[in-house]
């Protein structure tokens, strides 16, 4: 008999009728060799301090830091009954095994963990994980349980979050309650939470608006934008100056573009997008999507994931179909899909992105509670969205001069709505409209050269706004990239402050300032701290803000230190080059990316060698002391459209000499007699077409190291110049 333990009565119903448990009794389905039951929540928490000493019940700052070993747990109050008759099942002697059908996540896997522990259970245990609550889910689900101990990292992870959030709650909240003599809570995500929205008060309140003016010119119905003016003086006389005067357009210019279609939903993408569309608080959108997981319409909502996984295309097509169906939906025109746009195995992590599931079919949607149908509406509309052509405009941009100053005009000419067809359908059946940027007008077709008579300005004043308060969703977006930047600098400090391999290397007179730098770059390889990190780095290449401020204190910490390597090279021969500041600040930036495994594919025997690579060429090569190309050069034009032109020359060099720690090469002088033609043609000669006949003496040389030059050759080219 297998006793399956789930977080909810209602997801323990859904389990049992899908495994044909129809018999009720004594807090648990049982029947068909199972036994479903269930926990109501956390049914296990960890104890308050003053269980372990009744002298903590009073708050004294001589008594911190409380840190328990080892932490102990109790059961939370009122749910006693509960935890009783798992504790009863678990020790029926028939139950020979447990599955674990909490919600596939951390904290169902701690629910589930605590209550075992708890109860002292040491019978095996597996692991059913599922995405869905459809009944085709829950069986390929029972039929593919997993070991549970191939989770036991995911409970390590929950029961770090749990002593973290107990560690610093109980510590920090009697500390600062103790020093300011009033209750002040402090929280892991609370507190710096918090911090955040203080600092964003700080510069609302703080701001001071500033006024400024634009000149605005009427022109066919359009109007052109001068730059910011901060004196009015000089705006009226700008005004002044433009008031029934020419205005000249002297530019065009028109640039196709495209906007993807969005990415499916994770939890913290749907939670803004509800909160800025519906108003809902991260938890009721939260709420909202539970419960519909629970009756099977939503997968999983506690996902980081917005993609889904190739077994997954099947259902997706499927499931488009029903959700193309749905009010307002229904209305689209007609699309063709592309489901692989959904698909990449390598971003899903535990769970794939928010999709609706095929029980969409039977559902009732007006039946459903307001919340729960808006949600599911919108992720109807991000699956339609995601899987739809993209958006492509023409963004022109007009300027103008009038008075001795230029203006701007910029529109949008939508050449396909794409997705955005999709989102238009779905906003416009909202009660309530969300505040949206307006979209640039189209301009009139404007020319190069064309004047305007008479035309009517006007100065406009405005003022400089202060930043937005934070709402949930731009909230969420910030707690979610909070403290990267920081923490990459700080973890770029500690490296190179405390284990600096320039340091190691500056006083040392036995290498020349070329073997520094390349004993540094060594010392760096060997370094264990900095070679988890660059391994690691592949977060860094999905976030390009985060990957930009990598490369950036790379550049901060490590310019200096190859600066003066350079310099000092100059001086006792070992390099020779004159842009050493240049070179100091190129050598972070290449270093940054090319030692990145993510963007430059690498095994570990070829990180190895790009570690080593100690041929960076600033030292003295084989460059010649001079070099040139001369000939003569005949151009005629046959027709309008049509140029002839034909090139005799000569190419040549000196004698060089390259140099390197071991060795040195001569090279030779050498000259070459070369001679092309060919046609130009087109409206603007952006067309060419040219033969080339190179070396005709057939002359051996070297330009360096390499294998000889070719001989007597020929080439024959065609361009297009855009």
């Amino acid at each position: 008999m297998k006793l399956v333990i789930c977080e909810k009565p209602s997801v323990a119903k859904s389990i049992a009728s899908t495994l044909g448990v129809t018999s009720r009794a004594g807090g648990c389905f049982e029947g068909n060799g199972f036994i479903v039951s269930w926990c109501v929540g956390h049914l296990v928490s960890p104890m308050d301090a003053a269980g372990y000493d009744p002298g903590y019940k009073k708050w004294r700052y001589d008594d911190l830091p409380i840190l328990p070993e080892p932490f102990r747990y109790v059961l939370v109050k009122g749910k006693e009954d509960a935890f009783q008759n798992l504790k009863r099942l678990m020790e029926r002697p028939d139950v020979t095994e447990l599955v674990n059908a909490c919600d596939a996540g951390r904290e169902g896997e701690l629910i589930f963990r605590l209550v075992y522990e708890m109860a002292g259970c040491t019978k095996p245990f597996s692991r059913l994980w599922i995405s869905s609550m459809e009944d085709t889910a829950i069986r390929e689900g029972f039929a593919d349980l997993r070991p549970g101990a191939e989770y036991d990292p995911l409970y390590q992870s929950a029961l770090c979050r749990q002593k973290a959030d107990w560690l610093i709650g109980i510590n920090a909240t009697r500390l600062f309650s103790v020093l300011y003599h009033r209750t002040l809570n402090v929280g892991r995500v609370q507190t710096p939470t918090l911090a955040m929205l203080v600092d964003r008060d700080w510069k609302v309140t703080s701001f001071k608006k500033e006024k400024y003016h634009h000149v605005r010119l009427a022109l066919d119905g359009t109007e052109a934008v001068s730059e910011r003016i901060t004196s009015p003086e000089e705006a009226e006389t700008l005004r002044a100056a433009c008031a029934d005067g020419p205005a000249v357009c002297t530019s065009v210019t028109r640039e196709q573009k495209k906007e993807a279609p969005p990415k499916l939903y994770d939890l913290t993408t749907l939670q803004r997008e509800a909160n800025r569309i519906f108003g809902y608080t991260a938890k009721q959108t939260l709420d909202y999507a539970q419960s519909l997981y629970e009756k099977k319409l939503l997968t999983y909502p506690r996902t980081d994931s917005r993609y889904l996984t190739a077994d997954m295309a099947e259902t997706a097509a499927a499931v488009l179909h029903l959700a193309a169906k749905v009010p307002p939906f229904d209305g689209c025109g007609e699309f063709f899909p592309d489901v692989s746009l959904l698909v990449n195995d390598k971003k899903v992590s535990d769970h794939h992105a928010i999709i609706p599931t095929l029980e969409l079919e039977k559902a009732d949607l007006s039946e459903l509670p307001v919340g729960e149908r808006n949600i599911l509406l919108l992720v109807c509309r991000e699956l339609l969205c995601a899987v739809a052509e993209p958006y492509v405009y023409e963004a022109v941009t007009a300027t103008f001069t009038c008075g001795g100053q230029t203006f701007t005009a910029k529109g949008r000419r939508i050449l396909s709505e794409g997705w955005r067809e999709i989102d238009h359908i779905f906003r416009a059946s909202l009660k309530e409209q969300p505040e949206g940027e307006a979209e640039p007008a189209a301009l009139p077709d404007f020319t190069e050269g064309q004047l305007f008579d008479q035309v009517e300005a006007a100065v406009t004043e405005h003022f400089t706004a202060p930043p937005k308060a934070y709402t949930e969703d731009t909230l969420l977006s910030a707690m979610e990239n909070a403290g990267k930047e920081e923490i990459l600098d700080a973890v770029s400090d500690r490296m190179f402050l405390a284990n600096n391999p320039f340091e190691a290397v500056r006083g040392r007179t036995d290498l020349n300032a070329l073997q520094k730098m390349r004993e540094a770059i060594r010392l760096n390889q060997a370094d264990e701290d900095r070679a988890r990190m660059t391994a690691s780095a592949v977060p860094l290449t999905r976030n390009p803000r985060l990957l930009l401020e990598m490369i950036e204190s790379n550049r901060r910490i490590l310019t200096p230190y190859y600066r003066e390597l350079l310099e000092e090279g100059n001086r006792d021969g070992s390099v020779c080059t004159p842009y050493a500041r240049e070179i100091a600040e190129l050598l972070p930036l290449l270093t940054s990316l090319w030692l990145l495994p993510a963007v430059f594919p690498a095994t570990k025997a070829g990180m190895r060698r790009k570690f080593d690579y100690g041929t960076l060429t600033t030292w003295k090569t084989g460059v010649p002391e001079w070099s040139g190309r001369a000939g003569v050069r005949f151009k005629h034009a046959l027709s309008e459209t049509v140029d002839f032109n034909a090139d005799v020359y000569g190419r040549f060099s000196s004698n060089s000499v390259e140099k390197t720690e071991s060795e040195t090469t001569h090279y030779n002088n050498w000259q070459t007699a070369n001679v092309a033609f060919g046609f130009e043609f087109g409206d603007e000669k952006q067309y060419t077409v040219a033969a080339e006949v190179l070396n005709l003496f057939d002359k051996r040389y070297r330009q360096d190291d390499s294998i000889l030059e070719p001989g007597l050759h020929a080439n024959i080219k065609v361009g297009m110049r855009f």
